[in-house]
């Protein structure tokens, strides 16, 4: 059965809401990488490892051009230390970590190497990388004994990223659509996924959805564009375009990633609709999400990580877990 679990766009309010999620019995949590918008991920995570007991944490994607692998390996050890038993994680080529930086993703071939260095560290190995010679060298009381052992995912996104998961990692985490058929070769495959529960008679345009759910809308704008989608065909879409590419190309990512899955910037709202929230699956009703989930499920999803959004966080980590838990009832 599909496992539940949480997504955060790291804030300083995330500790608290990923005890809620525990409350709630969200499966795991996983919080952003991209320094840029978010707090540091690391320190988020030792605080939401005080506040809870159960719920495993990680980051999500973590952005191996953004630290060294031995500052990582260092950064996992702690959590274990803090959260035995409990500690996940995920990593990608990055997306929004990397185009807030203006650049593209990272090439799989380095991804692979990084991962490998990763784990290599985590085993108490030796490894080399940037040509010196590195290990964990971390004594009694200063990290966990090696190996260090964590269930570790990988951000695919194409053949080469499904690739490296299967051979690499314990399975995948998938930003959205639906999981690729190498989802089965790869053991677990995480789904993310962004929207709100729509109360009953309650429209896609309401300013409570807008509010919950217009990051998913924007979201899937940036990516359109950032892969030369043209969302011209959209409404509104030519004058989003227009307007974005008025700005100097030198820093027009940072006007495009702005409130990246936080919420919608002035011009995002102008082209995000109740109309393209629905269109893009980000609202639905509880019934539409139990559907959803069983079709991610049968698509070869092992897990949904829900990212809820806007000023009621709390509020839809309630709904949407209890639309999960009437889909397991009613399933």
């Amino acid at each position: 059965m599909i496992e539940l679990s949480c997504a955060f766009a790291t804030s300083l309010a995330t500790p608290d809401h990923v005890a809620l999620a525990e409350q709630l019995g969200y499966r795991r949590a996983w919080l952003y990488d991209s320094p840029a918008l978010y707090p540091d991920v690391w320190a988020m995570l030792a605080l939401c490892a005080e506040r809870t007991s159960r719920i495993a944490i990680g980051p999500a994607v973590l952005v191996p051009s953004l630290r060294h692998p031995i500052t990582n390996a260092a950064a996992i050890a702690t959590l274990v230390a803090l959260a035995p038993g409990r500690v996940e994680v995920a990593i990608g080529s990055g997306f929004t970590g990397r185009m807030t930086l203006g650049k593209r993703p990272l090439s799989w071939k380095y991804v692979r190497h990084y991962v490998e260095a990763l784990q290599g560290l985590l085993q108490g190995e030796e490894v080399t990388w940037d040509g010196g010679v590195i290990q964990m060298m971390h004594p009694e009381g200063f990290a966990p004994a090696r190996p260090i052992r964590v269930p570790m995912l990988l951000g695919a996104g194409g053949p080469k990223g499904e690739a490296a998961a299967a051979e690499l990692a314990d399975g995948m985490f998938v930003a959205g659509g639906v999981p690729p058929a190498a989802a089965s070769r790869a053991g677990r495959c995480a789904v993310l996924t962004f929207g709100t529960v729509l109360e009953a008679g309650e429209d896609a345009g309401s300013p409570r959805a807008m509010n919950a759910a217009g990051h998913a809308g924007a979201v899937a704008l940036h990516a359109m564009y950032e892969r030369g989608s043209s969302v011209a065909g959209l409404p509104g879409g030519a004058d989003w375009t227009a307007d974005l590419e008025a700005i100097p190309a030198a820093r027009r990512h940072l006007a495009l990633h702005d409130l990246h899955l936080i919420g919608l910037t002035e011009r995002d709202a102008r082209i995000v609709t109740g109309e393209l929230l629905e269109q893009f699956g980000a609202a639905r009703t509880a019934e539409g999400w139990a559907s959803r989930l069983a079709e991610l499920e049968a698509q070869g999803a092992t897990e949904i990580a829900y990212q809820p959004a806007g000023g009621d966080i709390p509020g839809e980590l309630r709904r949407f877990a209890a639309a999960a838990a009437a889909a397991t009832t009613s399933g």
